[in-house]
């Protein structure tokens, strides 16, 4: 055995420094910022462009409402996605990398709740639209539950199931 091995396996985990573990985990939360904000992107680019369509002048005042909040929405989520990066670039240099990278995955889970409601919200707009608003909210509601399901039950599910094991 080398000095500076451990004397048995590992059970669990990698050997990393606070400092390597703060750099893996900025990694992967740019990795995964990187995926988010395409979509949000594209979902907010055509939400900008929507308003000047020939069918935005006839909506009524409702959904009217529901585009001014979705928009609102799609603006604020692309604010939480892209402050993870300004976070990081801010505290650049301070020696708070472990601190940055807490800071800015709340950051961007904070993006990804925005996310849900903006998603949720151009559902409701545009069902309302197609299905003449009768059954749109009960479907823009069974698809927020399998968002939900899939963003965050499941995740929790398995944080829950697999950590209380080690």
């Amino acid at each position: 055995m080398n000095q500076g091995e451990p004397a048995g396996p590992e059970p669990h985990g990698r050997h990393e420094t606070p400092e390597e573990r703060a750099d893996r985990r900025w990694s992967e939360l740019l990795q995964e910022v990187r995926v988010i904000q395409t979509g949000v992107q594209i979902l907010f680019g055509f939400l900008l462009t929507v308003v000047f369509t020939p069918r935005f002048a006839v909506l009524g005042q409702a959904d009217r409402v529901i585009y001014v909040v979705t928009v609102l929405l799609g603006a604020a989520t692309t604010g939480a996605l892209v402050g993870t990066v300004t976070f990081h670039r801010l505290v650049t240099g301070h020696r708070l990398k472990p601190q940055t990278v807490l800071w800015a995955s709340r950051l961007a889970l904070v993006g990804v709740v925005l996310l849900l409601a903006t998603v949720a919200s151009s559902l409701l707009l545009i069902l309302r639209i197609a299905l003449n608003g009768s059954a749109a909210p009960w479907v823009v509601a069974g698809l927020v539950a399998w968002f939900v399901l899939c963003w965050f039950a499941l995740p929790a599910w398995v944080l829950h199931r697999y950590s209380s094991r080690q």
